[in-house]
């Protein structure tokens, strides 16, 4: 993925960024949606980027989209990604607190925004790391600080015929571009009301705050208050 955001960069054109899953069919990412302006994100992309505030986390940032909206309106954004070659082309196209570096790695800094946007909630990769993802959080969330993630209930995949597996959402893909196949990695589609309950059950509270056009929602995670 970091090689075909890097060639589109530097060439304005690029091949096919293809995905590969046992449970769909081949699908492409369209390269040039990461790399559009606010004016052409979608709506709820707009809406976590509208209450982002604070010291902001960009998790998972790629081509910088996101990092590149809230930098230009003076708030100060981390962006952050595994790969190398997309680090290189954030730091090309302008933005300046930009590091290689895995989510659960962080420690020692604090954020009053994480965003997780484009299904971004999907590094956790399976229902049985939210625990981790919400320790996580302990450490790195200010007081009062928010997640803003999104994510898409893929249970209309399915019509009513669900596959046997623990969870529909936990999802395994790889990408290809050119002769370059990257290894397989998990993901997780979590559908809102599944959020909720790992939510509480790790000490916070996620709402939907915004629902998009095709199953998927933009959720707002925050530290339970004490009673």
């Amino acid at each position: 993925m970091g090689r075909a955001i890097a060639d589109y960069w530097e060439m304005k054109k690029a091949g096919r960024l293809k995905v590969f899953s046992p449970m769909f069919e081949e699908d492409e990412m369209p390269l040039p949606t990461l790399f559009r302006t606010y004016e052409s994100m979608p709506e709820i992309e707009k809406k976590a980027l509208d209450m982002a505030r604070g010291r902001t986390l960009d998790v998972g940032a790629a081509a910088g989209c996101h990092s590149l909206v809230l930098q230009e309106r003076g708030i100060d954004v981390t962006a952050i990604d595994i790969s190398p070659l997309s680090v290189e082309t954030m730091r090309l196209r302008g933005v300046r607190n930009v590091r290689e570096q895995d989510f659960f790695t962080l420690q020692n800094e604090q954020y009053e925004t994480v965003l997780m946007l484009m299904n971004g909630i999907g590094i956790v990769g399976t229902l049985e790391r939210m625990p981790a993802f919400f320790t996580l959080l302990d450490k790195i969330l200010s007081p009062g600080g928010q997640v803003l993630c999104d994510s898409t209930d893929i249970s209309y995949v399915f019509e009513g015929d669900m596959p046997d597996m623990d969870y529909y959402g936990e999802q395994c893909f790889r990408m290809q571009y050119k002769n370059i196949i990257g290894q397989p990695f998990p993901w997780l589609y979590i559908d809102a009301g599944t959020l909720k309950d790992c939510a509480r059950r790790n000490g916070y509270e996620a709402e939907v705050v915004a629902e998009g056009e095709h199953y998927d929602y933009l959720a707002r995670i925050t530290k339970r208050k004490q009673t």
